[in-house]
């Protein structure tokens, strides 16, 4: 169904059995996801609202054509917005991206974000001048009127089912990010293991430190190896105007929301390197 034909009460049931999918998904355990020792995992960076960079990675995946594929996306939310009266129509994306997951439960995964976070708390997060986490309700309630605040809630609940994480057998750790440096002694992995509960979200939480964190030293990236038995870490969360970077040839942070915008593709089968995973950075821009 067209996004744009879908009135509050549908969009509600979307959302819903979305959290549904998030919450039954076989690859859960605790807040991670931990995937398989075959097929392909494609692996976004932020995308911010950007539908055509949405659209083209749906068409690039082919879910129902390739059944061993899998996708991870975060930060969806926070469309940068031409003009300051413009609406923050990154909802119509997330409503995309949630009937993708309706459409193929055991391969559409997300994980949670720092955007998506403040949006579920009401933390307020400003951006060139506005309260996003603000537009992006006043926005739902424009498109959906009197049916609004329903769907606004549909959404946090969706947001709520999120994971924090996720892992591979070739021992990559999927991520928005990572804990600052100075977090890094007070970071109780336990969460990934868990269930979450409330104070995990607070701005003291372990939750908050990892998908918050930014600056992540060499020193920080051998810590959270050895915390996490992993050897690379995939994240996104810092900006990458050329669409990734690669820090202490540990981890890669990729960004997908501009046309410069960047995802990976992993095989799940195969040891890697650090240059094999970079070599297996591509531009959005180069799909169709």
């Amino acid at each position: 169904m067209e996004i744009a034909a879908i009135d509050s009460r549908k969009a509600v049931e979307i959302f819903r059995e979305a959290a549904n999918g998030n919450r039954e998904d076989p690859l859960l355990r605790g807040s991670l996801l931990e995937f398989p020792n075959y097929g392909q995992l494609i692996m976004t960076g932020d995308l911010h609202g950007h539908r055509r960079n949405f659209q083209k990675l749906q068409r690039y995946c082919d879910l129902q054509g390739f059944s061993p594929r899998h996708i991870i996306l975060h930060e969806i939310i926070h469309e940068e917005v031409v003009s300051f009266t413009d609406f923050d129509n990154s909802h119509e994306v997330l409503l995309e991206a949630a009937q993708w997951k309706c459409e193929f439960p055991d391969q559409v995964h997300f994980l949670l974000s720092n955007h998506e976070l403040a949006q579920i708390t009401g933390q307020e997060i400003s951006k060139n001048g506005r309260i996003v986490t603000s537009a992006f309700e006043d926005a739902v309630r424009a498109k959906y009127g009197d049916g609004g605040n329903e769907v606004n809630d549909a959404i946090r609940d969706f947001l709520k089912t999120y994971p924090l994480a996720g892992r591979t057998e070739n021992r990559i750790f999927l991520s928005h990010s990572l804990p600052a440096p100075r977090e890094v002694a007070g970071f109780d992995e336990t969460i990934l293991t868990r269930p979450m509960m409330p104070e995990d979200y607070d701005a003291t939480g372990s939750a908050h430190a990892l998908v918050w964190g930014r600056h992540q030293t060499e020193a920080t990236l051998q810590t959270m190896c050895e915390v996490l038995d992993v050897d690379y870490f995939i994240c996104g969360h810092q900006p990458q105007e050329t669409g990734y970077e690669i820090m202490h040839d540990r981890q890669i942070i990729l960004a997908s929301e501009h046309n410069h915008g960047t995802f990976m593709t992993i095989d799940l089968a195969k040891p890697v390197t650090i240059e094999s995973l970079t070599n297996n950075i591509r531009p959005i821009a180069g799909l169709t």
